[in-house]
């Protein structure tokens, strides 16, 4: 089985010069010239062992603590034909629920439950019926304002999702969060489809509840299940990304599960982890070069 190393840094910030990829190539012991998928940015490696994780300990040994981000895998298989993405801290820099909270002042007192339970420590759909039920009557209208003033885009995951759907990838945004941002989401971004959790509303303000049952980590596996059977892949050709515990189960499911400036646990579980790179990283990974992408 070959592989290859992929070494992916902050776009804004090149890392990766001729003497860096020297050192990288004579602590694997490749005489192969780096393939330059991005000038200073992104670079693909021969490996010439047989185990990944040794081949990543040597990179990173070699790096010295410099912010480049390190994936060896199987040169085989590496464009992906699904991708499965979260939508908050992933395709979105904010948390939706906690914007929202920021609109009544409980914006520290949810993204504390929050935070828990993207770590992990307590159980998502109990976290999650709670924090809806500290927005009742919050209203529609503000919302709407959120969506609209505070929600930005993670930087590269229009180029992500676009770049490959134009190589014949379909895109999946499945949230915890709220139709009513996926939605909007999904439409910037160009995903084929998105699901999320549905905010009830009575007279044009949040009732507090939030409607059964909820999209949660059980509920976005099985969905990345349902995908491969309806597009007749296997497990292999699919990705899936995200940054918490409810994504860990889609994350280990999918054929490369790519921890995105997650949580301790999550980066600890997952395949590979994303922690410097903006999302077009996710696209070095898969061997793209930047005259790819598709910018539009």
């Amino acid at each position: 089985m070959s592989l290859v190393a992929t070494l992916v840094c902050r776009p804004t910030a090149p890392k990766l010069d001729a003497d860096v990829l020297a050192t990288v190539s004579a602590a694997l012991g490749t005489e192969d010239p780096a393939r330059i998928l991005s000038k200073g940015v992104a670079a693909d490696l021969t490996v010439a062992g047989d185990s990944a994780a040794t081949a990543r300990a040597q990179i990173v040994s070699a790096l010295d603590g410099l912010p480049v981000d390190v994936f060896v895998q199987p040169t085989e298989g590496r464009r992906k034909r699904l991708l499965i993405a979260d939508m908050d801290s992933t395709m979105i820099r904010q948390e939706c629920i906690d914007e929202l909270a920021a609109e009544l002042g409980l914006k520290e007192k949810i993204s504390e439950i929050t935070e828990r339970a993207m770590r992990g420590e307590i159980d998502f759909e109990p976290a999650l019926k709670e924090r809806v039920g500290l927005l009742k009557g919050l209203d529609v209208g503000q919302v709407e304002s959120v969506l609209n003033t505070r929600i930005q885009l993670m930087p590269g995951g229009r180029t992500l999702v676009q770049t490959m759907k134009a190589n014949g990838a379909y895109c999946a945004l499945v949230s915890g969060g709220f139709t009513r941002f996926t939605g909007p989401v999904a439409a910037m971004i160009g995903f084929d489809e998105n699901q999320a959790n549905v905010l009830l509303e009575e007279d044009g303000k949040l009732n507090g509840e939030v409607q059964m049952p909820i999209l949660g980590r059980e509920a976005k596996r099985q969905r990345l299940n349902e995908l491969n059977a309806e597009k007749g892949l296997t497990a292999s050709e699919t990705m899936a990304v995200g940054d918490g515990a409810n994504d860990l189960a889609m994350l280990e499911t999918a054929g490369l599960g790519i921890a995105y400036r997650a949580k301790p646990a999550v980066a600890e579980a997952a395949d590979a982890r994303v922690d410097h790179g903006d999302l077009t990283a996710l696209l070095y990974i898969q061997g793209y070069s930047e005259a790819e992408f598709v910018l539009s």
